[in-house]
C-alpha cells in the first residue's frame, strides 16, 4: 500500500490540513497526522486504536473498536504510521454512514 496511499485516502475523506499540530510531513510535502494524533482523533470519535506489529510479517496491524469493546475495523500497513494514517482515513468513511 505505501504511506502516500494512506494519506491520498486520508485527504479523499476531506481531512483538513488547517491544524497541522500533531503532523508529520511526507516527502511531497503534504502534513499528515502522527501517530499521537490519531490516537487522540480516534478517542473524539468515541472509539480506541490499538496498533501493534506483526513480526511474522513484518507489519503494523492497526485496529478500532467501540466503546463496549466491539471491534470495528483493521488495517495493516508497513509501518505503524501508514496503518494509523489509513486506520483513520477508514474511520473516517465509515462515520458517513454511521458514527461508533
Amino acid at each position: 500500500m505505501g504511506l502516500e496511499f494512506a494519506i491520498d485516502e486520508l485527504y479523499a475523506t476531506g481531512w483538513s490540513t488547517l491544524d497541522s499540530q500533531g503532523c508529520a510531513y511526507h516527502s511531497d510535502g503534504r502534513p499528515f497526522p502522527n501517530c499521537s494524533r490519531v490516537q487522540e482523533e480516534f478517542v473524539a470519535s468515541g472509539c480506541t486504536l490499538s496498533i501493534r506489529r506483526i513480526q511474522l510479517f513484518d507489519c503494523h496491524r492497526a485496529e478500532w473498536m467501540d466503546q463496549t469493546g466491539v471491534p470495528m475495523g483493521a488495517v495493516v500497513g508497513h509501518t505503524e504510521s501508514e496503518a494509523a494514517v489509513y486506520a483513520l482515513s477508514q474511520l473516517r468513511r465509515a462515520h458517513v454512514s454511521a458514527p461508533c
